[in-house]
């Protein structure tokens, strides 16, 4: 690869693989205050939170974030900064058909009975 990214995107992507949302989250806020212009960076942050608020039982607000992100990456298809979108899509969308529409939240023991959503992982390719 021949473009140099902020070494967070780096760390974003071993974050992301290794299902650590919550470092996610630190990482692409890190960047993003220092370019607030930049709704891809913007748009990850949206779906990582929303994983986050998922695995916590918050689908209320599982489903506002990953929704946030369908539009803020939109922008940015097919590819961006190394990152296929495309392969990313289908993955978002997914989720906004698995996250249950009748519930805001259950109890974190609850979590478990909530519909599981599909693995992705992130990495990223030549421009």
């Amino acid at each position: 690869m021949d473009e140099q990214y902020p070494i967070e995107y780096y760390e974003f992507f071993v974050s992301f693989n290794e299902g650590d949302y919550y470092t996610c989250h630190d990482l692409l806020e890190e960047m993003w205050m220092t370019d607030k212009d930049n709704l891809f960076l913007k748009g990850l942050l949206q779906m990582s939170v929303a994983i986050y608020h998922y695995e916590y039982g918050n689908v209320k607000g599982a489903r506002l974030m990953m929704q946030t992100a369908h539009d803020y990456l939109q922008a940015y298809r097919p590819k961006f900064w190394g990152l296929d979108l495309e392969k990313i899509y289908p993955f978002i969308e997914q989720c906004l058909i698995l996250f249950p529409k009748h519930i805001d939240r259950v109890a974190f023991e609850e979590v478990g009975d909530l519909p599981t959503l599909p693995h992705l992982l992130l990495y990223m390719e030549n421009d």
